[in-house]
């Protein structure tokens, strides 16, 4: 083989490669691309999809959602074995059963992606009991004093709101914020500076009139 046509035969199977990357790429859609609607398709599909879940579960028990979505998705695979059956009774073929590929196809999960995702897991899980720890035993008694208002404020929302209607809010916030930031970042931001300086204004007048011995060192 001559050296250019091993060369034109390397550059096509990187072209080709390089084809299936970018394909895969752009088959994989971010939960950021979702929430900023990259993909209106896909982003409307998961919005009314995660929509439609939480409403569901706002009229029925989370048993009686699952056992219908179960139900529902049993119903279609056995239609459509039994319609793939009659079809290959009547045409006489030998195309076997219409899920094969899949029931072929290994679901089990390796046991180092298990344990990868079990130690990140524990990672998040000891930081946040670190942190429960130290506000609930007053390590910094202005980081307890903000906590303490916001558990406040949480009893003044639970009582308004129970915990699906807040996640009902929580999703058309989270597909609607985005953006909206996004088109108003400039003066979003501004605003929030704002109101970023007044809490830390506030925080340090009420940190100056805490006994000495409370107050926030310098190291921290």
């Amino acid at each position: 083989m001559d050296p250019m046509t091993q060369s034109a035969q390397i550059s096509s199977s990187q072209g080709l490669a390089d084809g299936h990357n970018s394909a895969a790429k752009e088959s994989k859609l971010s939960v950021k691309d979702l929430i900023h609607w990259r993909d209106p398709k896909k982003s409307g599909v998961v919005f009314g999809v995660s929509m439609l879940m939480l409403l569901s579960l706002a009229a029925f028990s989370v048993i009686s959602v699952i056992s219908y979505l179960l139900l529902a998705l049993l119903c279609v695979t056995i239609t459509f074995r039994i319609y793939k059956s009659v079809v290959q009774a009547v045409q006489k073929s030998s195309d076997g059963h219409p899920f094969k590929s899949l029931i072929e196809k290994d679901v089990s999960i390796p046991p180092e992606t298990f344990r990868k995702h079990v130690d990140a897991s524990l990672t998040y899980i000891n930081r946040a009991l670190k942190q429960l720890s130290r506000l609930f035993l007053v390590e910094d008694l202005v980081d307890s004093l903000k906590l303490a208002v916001v558990m406040w404020l949480f009893t003044y929302v639970g009582a308004v709101f129970n915990g699906i209607t807040i996640l009902i809010l929580a999703d058309i916030l989270l597909f609607a914020v985005p953006p909206v930031y996004e088109k108003n970042k400039t003066q979003i931001d501004q605003y929030i500076d704002l109101v970023r300086t007044q809490i830390n204004s506030t925080m340090a007048k009420l940190q100056e009139k805490l006994p000495g011995s409370m107050k926030r060192t310098k190291s921290e």
